[in-house]
């Protein structure tokens, strides 16, 4: 498998980055493992994660998902530097534990090292926005967690063109290391997120792009087609939004395209993303091993241009 350098951070992905989301949540402890152990048995090496996964889970309070990956690297042998770790700082954990102010992040960072049971972090993000605290602070405190070897690459999440570029020319102006790094929303559905000037931003300043809801909370694997298809199952009561003629269209050439190439939605939904010049690698999840099996092969399905023309033709 091709490795993909994800912009100027000196970080060798793999072209698909498996999300920690599930971690303690629809994936217990013995399946979170499980996966984790085919994941990187498959040739990928980085997982996705937050300080504040999974603390919409009643009775958990955050961490909880960085608490297991710990838990996987130390039981399953893995050599740390075989595995490339992304966690973010900056949601509302509760008692005033947000933002991207100075005192926070070096309080957060050691309580992820200690949740990770590492002493360093490959990829750290700033999960969110933070209008309060300016750009200069936040990455000054990253600067010092560089140098101190706690973090080795930095990056940002859900901010926009305009911001983008205003924490590039904070950074270039203060003498400070920059954000190489970015995670948008971006999918076959969801596209006027990234695509237009963000995408150019990344492109032009080569920063590393490992979008999010690659299949659009499972929209994309075409097993949410009518509001019957969302009852009793945990993502279900976030698919409203995409059952509509737009997701029609998308549901429609993706079974085409499926069929035509022999492979299932969700990998062809995965591979437009690898076909796209400013994406490194999407985040994906699953919640079993047939799960994982199927999005793994999207790494290596190349779309025919007839089938990227339909795919963007249907999400446009």
């Amino acid at each position: 498998m091709q490795l993909r350098t994800l912009g100027r951070t000196g970080l060798s992905i793999a072209p698909v980055v498996f999300g920690g989301n599930v971690f303690g949540w629809t994936a217990d402890a013995r399946t979170s493992f499980e996966l984790l152990d085919g994941f990187f048995d498959a040739g990928f090496n980085t997982i996705d994660t937050a300080d504040v996964y999974s603390r919409w889970v009643p009775g958990h309070t955050g961490g909880e998902s960085e608490t297991l990956i710990g838990q996987w690297m130390k039981n399953s042998g893995t050599a740390r530097d075989k595995a490339i770790i992304v966690t973010k700082v900056g949601s509302d954990l509760g008692d005033g534990k947000k933002g991207l102010g100075e005192a926070w992040i070096v309080k957060a960072v050691e309580d992820s090292l200690k949740r990770l049971q590492t002493d360093y972090i490959d990829l750290y993000l700033s999960h969110w926005p933070d209008p309060e605290t300016p750009y200069e602070e936040t990455l000054s405190a990253y600067d010092k967690l560089k140098s101190q070897g706690k973090i080795r690459a930095i990056g940002c999440s859900n901010l926009d063109a305009d911001q983008l570029k205003a924490s590039l020319d904070a950074a270039k102006k203060a003498g400070l290391p920059r954000y190489d790094a970015i995670q948008p929303e971006y999918n076959l559905y969801t596209r006027e997120k990234f695509e237009g000037p963000l995408a150019d931003l990344c492109v032009a300043e080569d920063i590393g792009v490992i979008n999010y809801y690659g299949l659009a909370a499972g929209f994309l694997t075409g097993k949410y087609r009518s509001e019957a298809d969302t009852k009793d199952k945990a993502r279900g009561g976030g698919m409203a939004r995409y059952l509509n003629d737009k997701g029609t269209r998308v549901l429609a050439a993706l079974d085409t395209v499926a069929k035509d190439t022999g492979s299932k939605p969700a990998e062809v939904a995965i591979a437009w993303l690898l076909a796209k010049k400013a994406v490194t690698a999407p985040i994906v999840s699953a919640t079993s091993l047939g799960q994982l099996q199927s999005l793994t092969k999207s790494a290596s399905l190349t779309l025919s241009d007839e089938a990227m023309a339909l795919l963007d033709a249907a999400g446009a």
